[in-house]
């Protein structure tokens, strides 16, 4: 075998063993209903999947692309696999699906009516609906004026037990101590100014390797308010200008 060639090999033997080289992009279960699939699971978009009559499969791609799947089908999940996308292209996708879906009659999403996050990770407990949390996250409240002392309180949906919060004038967000464990859904009530809510927090699974697969996750779980917040923080991101080199 001549240098050339054996160079060659090498490099397709590596191409083969290292994660990540292969064409295939990754998908990630986003929900499951029946089969062996589990949310959080890992397959190759080119990998067959079958699923029989009456069950259900959200995938989502690393551009942000989710793929509702059901039964009977047989077949490769998601045949566009977008890993070499242009991540602007992909980004302009994400936010035009985002308007999309604010726009369509008669579909309410939860945190439209919530201000906007500064940091697409804090917990805002102004209002009801569902939240995401980074597994492993400590989560952190948030509250959008912090012109006024005030004070908040959290329940689990049984009312086993009970936390109470305190703001302090100046203050605006506050890390959470171990109330429950974080390790799936969980559901809160919040009790402020006289009114309660609920709260659902979500844990994304480590899985997610991309922040457009976050956004994509975040969205198809109805955290628009932090969404909307990866979004901004992204498209600022690509807008920024390039140094030039040597400088």
């Amino acid at each position: 075998m001549t240098a050339c060639r054996r160079v060659v090999a090498t490099l397709a033997l590596a191409c083969a063993l290292v994660p990540g080289a292969s064409i295939a992009a990754g998908l990630i279960v986003l929900e499951a209903r029946g089969g062996s699939y589990k949310p959080g699971q890992s397959i190759p978009s080119d990998r067959p999947v079958t699923l029989r009559e009456g069950e259900r499969l959200v995938l989502i791609g690393s551009d942000g692309r989710s793929v509702t799947l059901r039964g009977a089908f047989s077949g490769p999940p998601m045949k566009a696999a977008a890993s070499s996308s242009d991540p602007k292209l992909a980004l302009a996708a994400l936010v035009a699906t985002r308007s999309a879906r604010a726009t369509t009659v008669g579909v309410t999403r939860s945190g439209e009516n919530l201000s906007a996050l500064p940091d697409p990770w804090l917990i805002d407990v102004e209002g009801p609906g569902p939240r995401c949390l980074m597994a492993g996250a400590a989560p952190v409240w948030w509250r959008s004026t912090a012109t006024e002392a005030g004070a908040f309180t959290v329940f689990p949906v049984d009312r086993s037990w009970r936390a109470d919060f305190r703001w302090t004038v100046g203050e605006s967000r506050q890390a959470v101590p171990p109330l429950s464990r974080f390790e799936s859904d969980n559901a809160f009530i919040i009790a402020s100014s006289g009114r309660e809510y609920a709260i659902k927090i979500n844990i994304l699974p480590a899985e997610l390797d991309s922040d457009l697969m976050l956004v994509g996750w975040m969205m198809e779980k109805g955290c628009v308010q932090q969404a909307d917040a990866l979004l901004r923080k992204l498209s600022q991101t690509q807008s920024e200008p390039v140094a030039p080199k040597g400088t």
